[in-house]
C-alpha cells in the first residue's frame, strides 16, 4: 500500500546502499538468462496482448489487440461519395507525416526537383521525433566502425533485423550527422569542438551523439525550419484516411481529411511516402506512454489496407524507464541517457538488480519482474508499483552541476513538482516508447506489393529487428527519411498514372464480410480514444 512515508523510507535504503553499489556494478546477464527473463516477463510474450488477423496480407499472424481491432475494421470513407475526378492537390511527391522522416524525405525529394508536398494530421513537429531526448547513434569515431555498430544493433535486435536495411542505417549513419549538422544541429562538443558521444543500452562503443538532453526537439526545430525556408507545401491539420489507387494498381495519391471541419480533398501524387510515426497512443496492454498525441498507427491501417503487409507487427518497445511518479507526468520519457551517466535501477531495499546499460527489452522485463507479485520488490506509488532510478550518483562520478548541464529537460521536468534528481532518486517504470513492426519496405525504401508507396521512420518494420537500441529511431528518420525522399523524387519522373480510384476500399470492406468480422468501428483511429467510445 502506498504511502509517503514508506516511500521516504524505501529512500533511505536506496542511499545506505548507494557506496557500495558504485564500488561494485552489477553483472551482465547471460543469454540464457536474458531468454528466460524475456519469456516470462516481456508483454510482447504474454499471448493475451494479442489477437489473429483474419485478412489481408498478414492473415494468420498476431498482432496487437488494439492494432488488429483497427486493421480489420472498415475505411472511414466506406460509402462516402470522394469525387476523385476533383483534384485539390497535385504533385509528384505526397509525404503523409510532418516529423523527423517525413521533413527529411520533403526537403531531399525538393532538392531532387520534385514538386513535393507534406500532409499531416496536426502540425509539422508533431511527432515522436520531437520528444526523443538521448541521441543519435554513429560510428564516426576512430575507435568504432559501421561494422561494430552493425553488430551491435544486429544483436539488439536478436538478430532479426533485415540485412539490408540495418547495414544501409550504420553505414549511411556517419554522412546523417554531417547532414545534420550542415542544417545547423548544434551537437554536443567539448572545448576543442570535438563530438561529445556516450555509450547507450546494447553499445560497445560510445557512438550516441546528444543535444543535451534536447536531441530530439533539435533535429526536428532545424528539420522544420528547412522545410519552411524551402517553401515546401505542409497542408496542417489535414489527416491521410485513404491512399488512392489507379486502374494499374498504382499508389495515386490519399484522401485527405480537414481535422477541423471534416472536409474531405483529394491529393493526387505519382509516388506517396507514408511517414506517420508509431502507435503509443493506442496504449497496448494497457500501459502508458511516452509518445505524442496523435502516434495511433494510421499509416499502418492506410498500407494494410492497400495491400503492403506488415513485418513484427508483434514487437513493441517498452521504454524501461518511463516516469513513474508524480501522476502528472506519468509515462512521460526518462531518457536512457540518465543510466549512461552512471544512474543505477534499484529497487525497494536499494538493491541493483540488473546493469544498468542492458538492452531495453531486457532492462524493462528486469523492472517488471521486480514490481511483480512474485517478487514484490517494486515501490508502491499512487499509480502502482515502479523502482528506483538512482540519479544522485551521476554527480557523485562526474561532479556537480553534471546533471543540470547534460540532462536539463529532465532536471526541470521533475523540478517542477519539488523533486531534485540531484539529491533523491526518481521513480521508473516501463512506458510505450516504440514500434519496431511496421510496413515491410525493400532496400530502396519501396513497399514490394504497391507500386510507387515508399515508407520512412517508426511506420517501417524491419530496420531494428525485434527490438531498436538507444538512437537508432533518430538515426533510422534520417537515413531513411532521406532516401526516401530521393528515391520518391527519382521515381516520379517515370510515373504515369491512370484513372484514379478507392476500389480497394470496396474490396477490404467485402472481405471483412466475407470473414464476419464487425467491430464496429472504423479507421484509421487519428486521435486518442481517451473518451471512451471504443471498446475492445
Amino acid at each position: 500500500m502506498y504511502t509517503l512515508a514508506n516511500m521516504q523510507d524505501s529512500i533511505k535504503k536506496v542511499e545506505a546502499t548507494r557506496a557500495q553499489r558504485m564500488a561494485t556494478e552489477p553483472r551482465r546477464m547471460t543469454a540464457d538468462e536474458k531468454d528466460a527473463l524475456l519469456a516470462a516477463y516481456h508483454p510482447d510474450y504474454k499471448e493475451e496482448g494479442f489477437i489473429t488477423l483474419k485478412v489481408g496480407p498478414n492473415k494468420g499472424e498476431k498482432v496487437p489487440t488494439e492494432l488488429g481491432y483497427l486493421l480489420e475494421s472498415n475505411s472511414r470513407i466506406l460509402g462516402v461519395d470522394i469525387d476523385l475526378d476533383k483534384v485539390d492537390y497535385d504533385v509528384d511527391v505526397l509525404v503523409i507525416g510532418a516529423g523527423g522522416a517525413g521533413s527529411s524525405a520533403a526537403i531531399e525529394a525538393h532538392e531532387a526537383g520534385a514538386n513535393v508536398m507534406i500532409t499531416t494530421k496536426l502540425r509539422i513537429g508533431d511527432a515522436n521525433t520531437m520528444m526523443a531526448e538521448g541521441g543519435i547513434q554513429a560510428a564516426d569515431k576512430e575507435n568504432d566502425s559501421p561494422a561494430q555498430h552493425y553488430l551491435d544493433a544486429f544483436g539488439g535486435g536478436h538478430f532479426a533485423a533485415r540485412p539490408e536495411l540495418l547495414r544501409k542505417l550504420v553505414m549511411e549513419a556517419p554522412d546523417a550527422i554531417s547532414w545534420l549538422e550542415n542544417l545547423g544541429v548544434m551537437f554536443d562538443k567539448d572545448e576543442n569542438g570535438r563530438m561529445v558521444t556516450t555509450h547507450g543500452g546494447g553499445t560497445s562503443r560510445k557512438r550516441m551523439h546528444a543535444c543535451r538532453d534536447y536531441s530530439g526537439a533539435e533535429i526536428m526545430r532545424t528539420l522544420r525550419d528547412e522545410v519552411i525556408n524551402r517553401g515546401i507545401p505542409v497542408i496542417e491539420f489535414s489527416s491521410a484516411v485513404e491512399l488512392i489507387k489507379d486502374d494499374k494498381g498504382q499508389v495515386a495519391g490519399a484522401v485527405l481529411q480537414n481535422m477541423e471541419t471534416g472536409e474531405y480533398q483529394v491529393a493526387k501524387a505519382k509516388t506517396v511516402i507514408i511517414a506517420t510515426g508509431g502507435a503509443g497512443r493506442l496504449h497496448y496492454n494497457n500501459f502508458p506512454t511516452s509518445n505524442h498525441y496523435g502516434a495511433t498507427a494510421d499509416g499502418l491501417i492506410l498500407g494494410y489496407r492497400a495491400g503492403a503487409p506488415l513485418l513484427y507487427q508483434d514487437t513493441i518497445q517498452y521504454h524501461p524507464t518511463g516516469a513513474a511518479y508524480p501522476a502528472q507526468i506519468f509515462g512521460a520519457l526518462v531518457t536512457e541517457k540518465v543510466r549512461s551517466l552512471g544512474a543505477m535501477l534499484v529497487n525497494v531495499d536499494g538493491e541493483a538488480f540488473m546493469h544498468p546499460l542492458e538492452t531495453r527489452d531486457v532492462s524493462a522485463a528486469s523492472i517488471i519482474r521486480e514490481c511483480s507479485d512474485d517478487r514484490n520488490e517494486g515501490v508502491e506509488t499512487p499509480q502502482g508499483k515502479a523502482v528506483w532510478l538512482d540519479t544522485p550518483m551521476i554527480e557523485l562520478i562526474h561532479g556537480e552541476g553534471t546533471i543540470e548541464k547534460r540532462i536539463p529537460a529532465m532536471f526541470r521536468m521533475f523540478m517542477q513538482y519539488g523533486i531534485d534528481m540531484r539529491k533523491e532518486p526518481i521513480l521508473v517504470y516501463p512506458t510505450l516508447h516504440y514500434q519496431n513492426g511496421g510496413l515491410e519496405i525493400n532496400g530502396e525504401g519501396f513497399t514490394n506489393t504497391v507500386s510507387n508507396l515508399l515508407v520512412a521512420g517508426e511506420a517501417v518494420g524491419g530496420i531494428h529487428g525485434r527490438n531498436r537500441l538507444m538512437g537508432n529511431s533518430l538515426l533510422d528518420v534520417i537515413v531513411f527519411g532521406r532516401d526516401a525522399g530521393k528515391a520518391a523524387a527519382a521515381k516520379a519522373k517515370d510515373v504515369t498514372l491512370g484513372k484514379m480510384n478507392l476500389d480497394h476500399v470496396e474490396k477490404y470492406a467485402e472481405t471483412l464480410k466475407e470473414a464476419g468480422i464487425d467491430t464496429g468501428m472504423v479507421s484509421p483511429q487519428l486521435l486518442p480514444d481517451y473518451a471512451g467510445k471504443r471498446h475492445l
